[in-house]
C-alpha cells in the first residue's frame, strides 16, 4: 500500500453568499448565491447572440449597479443543454473564465443566462466547489473580498 506523505489541501469555507470577481470580464464585487445543488456557474447576461463563429453577449442588465453596456466577446465557447430552477431544460452558451473568490483564482466553465428575474445575477455551482471550498450555510459573506491597494507615486 502506498501513503502519500503531502498534505491535503485545505478547503475553505464559504456562506450561502459571496462576493466573486471575474477580472477577465471586467466585473468586480458581484453577491453570488452559492448553491450546491446547481452544477455549473451561472452568470446573469442578455444579447447573447452568435456571428460567424463569435459569441456576443452584455453582463448584467441596466438595472443593476455594476451594468455598464460594454459588450464581451468570446471565439472559444460551447453550448450546452442545462436544467434551470424551474426543471426546464434550455441550451446555453458556455464559456471559461477566471473566478475570484477571496485569494482563490479559478478557471472555471460558467453557463451564460437571463437570471433577470433572480435576486442574484451570479449562481456557484458545485463543479466550481468541488475540492476547494466547504459550504456553511449559516454564514453569509464569510470569505472577505481582496481589495487591491493603490500603488504609491514615488
Amino acid at each position: 500500500m502506498i501513503f502519500s506523505m503531502s498534505t491535503p489541501k485545505q478547503k475553505l469555507t464559504i456562506g450561502r453568499r459571496e462576493v466573486v470577481d471575474f477580472p477577465e470580464l471586467g466585473l468586480y464585487g458581484i453577491v453570488a448565491k452559492v448553491d450546491t445543488g446547481a452544477y455549473t456557474t451561472a452568470l446573469h447576461c442578455h444579447d447573447i447572440r452568435e456571428e460567424n463563429g463569435v459569441l456576443y453577449f452584455k453582463l448584467l442588465d441596466p438595472s443593476h449597479p455594476e451594468y455598464n453596456e460594454q459588450e464581451q466577446h468570446f471565439s472559444e465557447f460551447t453550448q450546452k443543454e442545462i436544467k434551470n430552477s424551474f426543471g426546464e431544460v434550455e441550451k446555453r452558451y458556455i464559456i471559461k473564465t477566471l473566478v475570484k473568490i477571496g485569494r482563490k483564482r479559478i478557471k472555471s466553465v460558467i453557463s451564460l443566462t437571463h437570471r433577470g428575474n433572480m435576486r442574484y445575477p451570479v449562481l456557484i455551482g458545485r463543479k466550481l466547489l468541488k475540492n476547494r471550498f466547504i459550504v456553511d450555510v449559516s454564514l453569509l459573506n464569510n470569505i472577505p473580498p481582496v481589495i487591491k491597494k493603490k500603488k504609491k507615486n514615488s
